[in-house]
């Protein structure tokens, strides 16, 4: 059997282990048996061939994999739903207190209450939204209240 079939079985293998694992190391492994074996189609030596999947396999586990486990850790770049609300500005339409409250948030008027439990916030105060629970915004003062 020709060595660049082993090669194309070994790919085959690291990427189907790379699909359970997702560590994205046997994907790279599997890109640079992809490499020997292509190398070894073309009727280039063994050495060339083992070369080859060493020189694909370090670019690929020591430059790829660093940047895209970086990539992968970042958070996303848009909030979307709620979390897009934290930390926006509102205004105080009823009083809020520790349990209850209601704020004009991004145009829509939203059940809220007071981060601090002892506060009471009085109408027409602006506040920041400083976490979203359910359906209930949790502000806090923007201002010094009166």
């Amino acid at each position: 059997m020709p060595m660049w079939i082993l090669w194309l079985v070994a790919a085959v293998a690291l990427g189907v282990a790379e699909a359970f694992t997702l560590t994205l190391a046997l994907g790279l492994l599997a890109i640079a048996a992809l490499v020997a074996g292509i190398a070894g189609a073309l009727e280039m030596g063994l050495a060339f061939q083992v070369a080859a999947f060493v020189i694909t396999a370090a670019a690929g586990l020591l430059v790829v994999r660093p940047i895209a486990r970086r990539h992968m850790r970042q958070p996303p770049i848009l909030r979307s739903g709620a979390a897009a609300l934290i930390g926006r500005s509102a205004v105080v339409t009823q009083e809020v207190t520790g349990q209850s409250g209601r704020i004009k948030l991004s145009g829509e008027e939203w059940s809220a209450r007071a981060l601090d439990e002892d506060q009471v916030i009085p109408a027409g105060i602006h506040v920041d939204v400083v976490e979203i629970e359910g359906a209930t915004a949790v502000v806090y003062p923007r201002e010094a209240l009166p």
